[in-house]
């Protein structure tokens, strides 16, 4: 009785196993399928010239500065400790505020403009839900001391190439375009200009940015007192007045006038062109309702010269096009702004169609970088959001076949040193020809070994019990060839199954382990 007491009490303390809140483990299908995908961003932005970069995890919180979600409290938005001379730093809530304290620290060294490309992951201490985490995965691409709009053309047609690289084919995608200078002199018309306003300004930055999401309504909820969630969570909004509110929506509505008046059909079926002038004008009187000052007015012509950039290089309107509702909800923007979205439609478990949306963003923030030095120092950059596009793809079926596991060495007789020897210099002989193998170091009987190897996706066993040794020999078991015949075996005619079944057991010297492996592996491209 006082046994069962004792492990009672300790069944009691045991540690429950339990994933953190937000967070994913990730096996080899996923690791392998994103470095895959990675490694063909990483190269489109090779081809444009970046230089990669790493920076560490970890910040000091006051690098991160007022671009934090809220700068009252070191943790709120970012997961933050304090080292152990007291100051605070913060897990990276993106790439880019590393790369702009990376820049400024080693201005003098680098080349300008200089060219970086990252991938790494970010951490929010944001609410968890339905495909969004609080560690993910980016892959940016940054130029820094380049003012003109040609560096934001260039990045958004570099945009373009990662998602035709990643396997979006066109029409499945756009990268959409606009200018924060647009919403920031808007805002600046209906009294939210200064930096007492700059709270007010990301609250609305914000709320536009979950248009697509939330509808007008939802919106116009987060640009007054705040709006409370299916969950029944509530998040402040904005604390604007009701003609503030009032203008804003008027704006969203001369956002898509805009965007009409940018690509209207009868002009482009009437000219059969790409490369339409553009209704500059048009715009310009479209504002005049909202109001006028210069702010807008540069917004506007950095639009027009992006826009007549990519039709010169061909970039079309099928590919890059410019929409007027694209804000992006982080405060450092500055000027052009762009959002790489999904277009194309699947079914969700109900059967219900929904769209990803956007994959990817960024754009230019002249200001990030100046914060640590006494001159401005221009920049733009482009985010690709790796865990979302993967979904995207594993939606449209384009994600790498399941990977194969390695071959595995079985064991036949545990109690023998000299067969355990012969075992392990199979594998060591198969690794020294670059294939990947293991012998099993487990307690199982043969059966369950090969059970393991099929857990395991290996395309075959070697197995070599005391008649195959007596006489220097090894069976190399094809494990996919026997899944096949133990399928079909009663459907095949005599031949078929005796053609499989030679396929699916060779015996061969053990000299010939390597060349029959690989010929093996072969058969399936590998």
């Amino acid at each position: 009785m006082t046994a069962f007491l004792k492990a009672l009490s300790m069944s009691k303390t045991k540690t429950i196993a339990r994933l953190p809140r937000g967070f994913q483990d990730r096996g080899r299908q996923d690791i392998l399928s994103t470095n895959a995908l990675i490694e063909k961003i990483s190269a489109v932005y090779k081809l444009y010239g970046f230089d990669p970069l790493e920076t560490p995890f970890f910040e000091y919180t006051d690098t991160l500065g007022k671009f934090l979600p809220d700068t009252d409290r070191p943790n709120a938005g970012v997961f933050s400790v304090q080292d152990d001379d007291e100051q605070w730093m913060s897990l990276r809530y993106d790439l880019t505020a590393p790369l702009a304290r990376f820049v400024a620290q080693n201005f003098d060294s680098l080349p300008k403009p200089y060219r970086s490309s990252r991938h790494g992951y970010v951490f929010r201490n944001e609410k968890p839900g339905p495909g969004r985490f609080r560690q993910f995965m980016q892959c940016d691409a940054d130029i820094v001391g380049a003012s003109s709009v040609a560096a934001d053309a260039e990045i958004c047609m570099m945009a373009a190439d990662c998602m035709e690289a990643a396997g979006i084919k066109r029409g499945d995608y756009i990268i959409k375009v606009n200018n924060r200078k647009v919403l920031d002199g808007v805002m600046e018309v209906i009294g939210l200009g200064g930096d007492e306003n700059a709270a007010k300004r990301l609250a609305v930055f914000r709320a536009f940015d979950k248009l697509d999401k939330l509808g007008i309504t939802g919106v116009e909820l987060l640009l007054g007192e705040g709006r409370r969630d299916e969950s029944g969570d509530f998040t402040t909004g904005a604390g604007l007045s009701s003609i503030q509110i009032y203008d804003l929506k008027r704006f969203t509505e001369f956002s898509s006038r805009c965007a009409t008046a940018y690509y209207p059909d009868a002009y482009r079926l009437r000219n059969n062109t790409q490369t339409m002038e553009i209704p500059y004008q048009t715009i310009k009187n479209a504002l005049m309702d909202i109001g006028e000052n210069q702010t807008i007015n540069e917004g506007l012509l950095e639009i027009e010269q992006m826009h007549r950039l990519f039709s010169a290089v061909g970039y079309g309107e099928d590919r890059v096009r410019i929409d007027f509702s694209v804000v992006r909800g982080l405060e450092y923007y500055t000027g052009p702004v762009f959002e790489a979205e999904l277009t194309f439609e699947v079914k969700d478990d109900k059967g219900q169609p929904i769209r990803f949306g956007s994959v990817g963003g960024g754009g230019r923030y002249d200001g990030l970088i100046a914060r640590f030095r006494d001159e401005p120092v221009p920049a733009t950059g482009f985010s690709v959001g790796i865990s979302r596009l993967q979904a995207a793809l594993t939606a449209l079926n384009k994600t790498m076949q399941k990977p194969y596991g390695p071959v595995v060495v079985t064991v036949m007789d545990k109690d023998n040193t000299a067969a355990y020897a012969k075992y392990q210099t199979f594998a060591s002989e198969l690794r020294q020809a670059n294939i990947p193998a293991e012998m099993y170091l487990g307690d199982a009987g043969f059966n369950s070994q090969l059970k393991y190897a099929d857990k395991r996706n290996s395309i075959m066993a070697i197995i070599q019990g005391s008649n195959e040794r007596d006489n220097n020999q090894i069976i190399v078991k094809d494990l996919i060839a026997g899944g096949e015949l133990a399928r079909s075996a009663k459907t095949l005619e005599r031949d078929a199954y005796l053609a499989l079944k030679e396929k699916s057991q060779i015996i061969v010297n053990e000299t010939e382990l390597v060349q029959t492996v690989r010929d093996v592996l072969a058969r399936y491209g590998q």
